[in-house]
């Protein structure tokens, strides 16, 4: 069997409304999940052992545990357990990891989805089926699965297609001034004002027009992320720049690939400690 290789693509929250709480206790969400080109990538090939064997690598490796808890991993046991006779024993897998840990775009979430999307495809595994499964590792992991862009609510895992290819292929930078932030902790410093739904129609009106609710807590827990997002906002071309997820990654839409280029040139010359990656929207 050839190596199989698959990106783990990144995710952005266009807009991310937190509104009421529902009855299992979490707060019901409405987003516009989009995805860059690029992010983490994964190769695994079969290997005749009884145990899987995860290698971490990449300028991000470093605090991850390739150990069982591992959302790869889990992933891949989940598909073998769903499907024993089509998944081999084992698999070597080797996660390069690109994207910041903790940062609002994807991380677990999308290496997950990728290695479901990865053998899914080899081994001839429903669309339907693996987004079952990857609903079961976590709630941003069906949107990856996907990763196109699409509307989800609940916690994101009611999906909704998005038709509108406007966006499609628009110059994207994603920044982050390397902190991590916690997901539990900025909702737990969210206000709690539901402040009304995400409109439809043309995506990138309905994001201008709506917002992301945990922006403001985030940027009252690490104020270095405002700095970041003023910082986009001023760059020569900018369509539209936000906060994507918890944090504490912000990205910046651009109206030509030389202008993004040019903004992530002049804003690395000028904080070399922060973490760029230029791409385009899927």
């Amino acid at each position: 069997m050839p190596l199989l290789t698959e990106i783990a693509y990144a995710k952005i929250n266009l807009a991310l409304h937190v509104r009421e709480k529902m009855p299992n206790g979490y707060h019901a969400l409405e987003t516009i999940f989009a995805f860059a080109t690029d992010g983490d990538h994964l190769t695994a090939e079969p290997i005749d052992q009884l145990q899987d064997k995860l290698s971490i690598i990449g300028p991000f490796a470093e605090g991850l545990e390739a150990d069982k808890n591992n959302l790869v991993l889990r992933a891949v046991v989940a598909l073998r357990t769903a499907y024993p006779d089509k998944i081999p024993s084992a698999f070597n897998i080797i996660l390069d990891k690109r994207l910041p840990i903790a940062a609002g775009i994807g991380g677990g979430s999308a290496d997950a989805a990728a290695i479901l999307r990865m053998l899914g495809k080899h081994y001839n595994i429903g669309h339907n089926d693996l987004l079952a499964l990857a609903a079961k590792l976590g709630a941003d992991v069906p949107a990856c699965v996907d990763s196109h862009l699409i509307r989800g609510e609940g916690v994101g895992e009611k999906l909704t297609p998005i038709a509108d290819s406007s966006l499609k292929n628009t110059p994207l930078l994603l920044v982050n001034p390397r902190v991590s932030c916690s997901t539990p902790l900025i909702f737990e410093k969210w206000d709690g004002v539901d402040r009304g739904p995400l409109a439809e129609g043309n995506v990138l009106e309905a994001a201008r027009s709506g917002r992301n609710d945990l922006e403001p807590p985030a940027e009252k827990l690490i104020p270095i992320i405002g700095e970041v997002i003023r910082k986009l906002k001023a760059q020569k071309g900018v369509r539209f720049a936000r906060m994507s997820g918890s944090g504490a990654t912000c990205f910046a839409l651009f109206n030509t690939q030389k202008d993004c280029r040019k903004a992530a040139l002049d804003l690395s010359s000028e904080h070399p400690e922060w973490w760029f990656m230029t791409s385009t929207l899927c």
